[in-house]
């Protein structure tokens, strides 16, 4: 079972910035994908960014221009750069890893964007 344990969410003030770090317990090569989704209270999961095997990266419209998704194959990480972050972005941030047709989560971690 993959274990995905994420990091570095907090709280911010509009237009701040943070680093989204998630750690897994294996090789990201034995992932076909990993990503970020998001939880605001009252409202579905959606994805935030990806980033495929190949790197090939997409990221919700709501986002693109401000958030960077990367891949660290040394340190079996996927990171979530936000920039010019906005109350919007306030949710729990989820890591995820797709290994052929199963999803795989961490815990999550809180971002809160507030003045």
């Amino acid at each position: 079972q993959v274990q995905l344990v994420e990091s570095g969410g907090g709280l911010v003030q509009p237009g701040g910035s943070l680093r989204l770090s998630c750690a897994a317990s294996r090789s990201i090569f034995t992932f076909n994908a990993m990503g970020w989704y998001r939880q605001a209270p009252g409202k579905e999961r959606e994805l935030v960014a990806r980033i495929t095997l190949g790197g090939n990266t997409n990221y919700a419209e709501s986002v693109q221009g401000r958030f960077t998704i990367s891949s660290d194959i040394a340190k079996r990480a996927v990171s979530l750069q936000m920039n010019y972050l906005k109350p919007e972005d306030t949710a729990v941030y989820y890591c995820n890893a797709v290994t052929g047709s199963l999803n795989n989560w961490g815990q999550g971690t809180q971002v809160t964007v507030s003045s």
